[in-house]
């Protein structure tokens, strides 16, 4: 079992504390209604408001059977170059449009680019690929509605899983994404060796909690095969776009970022990924507390801009 005790400094310490005081390690054993309460509770302690100047506009994208409600967000100083399609975290089956509120308001001010956080059919009561589909239904209507500006893939955890599935469905759309950012995905890699047998019970995230979040996802079916369900089984990584992924050193799933990058690369495209020293799976809350998550969200802003411009220089993040 892995030592986090000098893994951590003070203040990621501090964060997971506070974190564990509003979403206590043992939540996955609560009911899913409750598990909702507490994961929004916590969202609500930890938002850190939106930067001046900047607006936002909640709507919806029609599909034949149901709406997906979005939320936009323009800066003060808008970039019209590019756009930003956001699929928030919460092990599929938590979170919406309140949850990531303020992280998109700050990656919309800090690059420019219109941000639209996409709010998905949640799991238990649409399983997969339900709210794979609806990621691809907002790529098309992104497509659409953006005709004239680069879109950029962005999700965290579970967001990051769906940013990829549209990356891998979309590669040769004739607006294909013009890159990826995905932080802390998790993206079907091998559960037997690397992170996830070094961090099977890190802090924020733990294997036991992957296990509880795969059966919620497909109600017991098995398709972990399905590339749109686990990105990294995918047989053709030719075409992707460029991808930047940022892993949390402390996470099970830090394995498949650099994963991830390999399979990218080896078909001979670009992608990056970086193993952010000392931080935890969920870091985005402590980027106005911890020193090192500050730095990664920057570095998460910094490759978002990069991609919108179409530009690929791998020093520009270090």
């Amino acid at each position: 079992m892995t030592d986090y005790t000098n893994l951590l400094d003070a203040e990621t310490w501090a964060f997971v504390e506070r974190t564990n005081s509003f979403y206590p390690p043992d939540t996955i054993d609560y009911t899913i209604v409750e598990q909702r309460g507490i994961y929004d509770r916590m969202c609500r302690e930890f938002h850190a408001g939106y930067p001046a100047g900047l607006a936002t506009e909640t709507t919806a994208i029609s599909t034949p059977t149901h709406a997906i409600p979005i939320r936009t967000y323009r800066a003060a100083k808008p970039d019209p170059t590019a756009m930003v399609l956001y699929f928030h975290g919460g092990g599929f089956m938590l979170g919406g449009l309140e949850s990531h509120d303020d992280v998109c308001a700050e990656l919309c001010q800090g690059t420019g680019f219109e941000v639209v956080s996409v709010d998905y059919r949640l799991c238990p009561e649409h399983i997969y690929p339900a709210y794979r589909d609806d990621g691809y239904a907002a790529f098309e209507w992104a497509a659409k509605a953006y005709p004239d500006r680069a879109i950029v893939l962005a999700g965290d955890s579970a967001g990051g899983n769906i940013a990829a599935a549209i990356a891998g469905r979309y590669r040769r759309h004739s607006h294909a994404p013009a890159g990826q950012v995905l932080i802390y995905p998790g993206l079907g890699g091998d559960h037997t060796k690397g992170s996830y047998i070094t961090h099977a019970d890190a802090p924020m995230l733990s294997t036991r909690d992957m296990a509880y979040y795969q059966k919620i996802r497909t109600g017991g079916a098995n398709v972990s095969r399905d590339a749109g369900f686990a990105p990294l089984r995918d047989t053709d990584f030719s075409g992707l776009p460029p991808t930047v992924c940022v892993m949390a050193e402390c996470d099970p799933l830090a394995s498949d970022g650099p994963a991830y990058r390999d399979a990218i690369r080896a078909a001979g495209g670009k992608a990056i990924s970086f193993e952010e020293r000392g931080l935890v799976h969920g870091y985005l809350r402590a980027r106005h507390s911890v020193a090192r998550a500050r730095k990664s969200f920057a570095r998460i802003v910094s490759a978002v801009r990069m991609l919108g411009l179409r530009q690929w220089d791998e020093d520009l993040l270090a």
